[in-house]
């Protein structure tokens, strides 16, 4: 079975914060941005085949999930939920070291 992976507006938002966070510290990494948002995507990809075998939030919500993304010394989380048998929905995506979900 193969899911559809779509983006809300504040997860797309995220990536581009994401990005312009490591520009920030240093506006000549590009490929270190560049790295980081393709970490991101690969790790989204699987939940295309796989995403119940991402960590759930809360015990009793079963489609509401987590994928830790590595990258690095820490990575990213994705808040995603599975929507039906076709459709997985990415809600937000930080760096692991951040306090919680924008």
């Amino acid at each position: 079975m193969t899911y559809q992976v779509r983006f809300t507006r504040a997860a797309a938002a995220d990536l581009q914060r994401l990005y312009d966070f490591i520009l920030e510290r240093d506006d000549t990494d590009f490929p270190l941005a560049e790295r980081a948002l393709q970490a991101i995507r690969d790790g989204i990809a699987t939940l295309r085949t796989s995403p119940f075998t991402c960590r759930k939030v809360q015990r009793d919500t079963p489609f509401l999930r987590e994928l830790l993304i590595p990258f690095g010394r820490a990575g990213y989380v994705s808040l995603f939920e599975i929507d039906d048998s076709q459709t997985v929905t990415v809600l937000a995506v930080r760096h692991q070291l951040e306090d919680d979900y924008h």
